[in-house]
């Protein structure tokens, strides 16, 4: 099937320090695009990966499951530490609990981690009725387009398939369990109105990772897809910031990207 417009996976060349950043659940790159853009503008090597399954239609997703997802941006990473003598993982929703992953299980091999918006869990009715009702019904209402911002589109799926929904909360379980292994240092960001991850996701990341170096900012005026939102100029600097913080090389060799 070819990939919906925007949705292609994005890749750029810079200098020694990579991101590997990664979208969220029904999503596409093109909710990151322009924080991959940004990143890459100020003379960074950034990869930005369209998971299995996604991009394309709901019926292609529903065929895939979490090793899929996790072994995409395994081997971004992977790719990017094969060039890069410094990396970060970063990420959206779904994207933030593959990042969490990522650092969990390559250690030393990830420099920092910055999550938007994580998941830490399936939530409400939907978590006791997936096992039996994936078997019944196909699918259930999207949860895309959670933006404040007027305009603004999220590329992605209209429907959730419940295969795909029910290896989620089993990823998302899994990852709840690695969390005390990330030390790496985390920048977390979260919107305070946020219709799809509730506060309590966040709030359980945040105490159960080992990392010391955390900080924890606040969106006011976003909804779930902030790096679409309102915030988005606040989640790139951020981002930067941290980044240049931990690898003081970034942005001593500028370059304008495309893509």
């Amino acid at each position: 099937m070819p990939v919906l417009p925007g949705a292609e996976p994005y890749r750029h060349d810079g200098g020694e320090v990579g991101v590997l950043l990664c979208h969220g659940f029904t999503g596409s790159p093109q909710s990151l695009r322009p924080w991959a853009r940004y990143l890459a503008g100020h003379g960074l090597t950034v990869s930005l990966p369209l998971l299995p399954g996604h991009g394309t239609r709901w019926e292609d997703m529903a065929l895939t499951r979490w090793p899929d997802w996790y072994g995409e941006v395994d081997r971004g990473l992977r790719l990017l530490r094969e060039r890069c003598a410094r990396v970060f993982v970063a990420g959206l929703s779904l994207g933030g609990a593959l990042a969490l992953r990522l650092a969990a299980k390559h250690g030393d091999g990830v420099e920092g981690v910055v999550v938007v918006n994580p998941a830490a869990e399936v939530h409400g009715l939907s978590a006791y009725v997936l096992p039996v009702a994936r078997h019944l019904v196909r699918t259930s209402k999207g949860i895309r387009g959670d933006i404040a911002k007027e305009g603004v589109l999220e590329t992605g799926y209209d429907r959730v398939p419940l295969h795909a929904a029910h290896s989620l909360r089993t990823f998302l379980r899994l990852v709840d369990g690695e969390l005390p292994q990330v030390t790496q240092p985390l920048l977390l960001l979260r919107s305070v109105r946020d219709h799809v991850v509730p506060a309590a996701d966040p709030a359980r990341i945040l105490g159960r990772v080992s990392s010391t170096d955390v900080t924890e900012i606040l969106l006011e005026q976003s909804y779930h897809v902030a790096t679409l939102d309102h915030d988005a100029d606040r989640i790139f600097e951020e981002s930067l910031a941290f980044i240049g913080r931990l690898a003081p090389s970034v942005g001593k060799e500028g370059t304008t990207a495309g893509g």
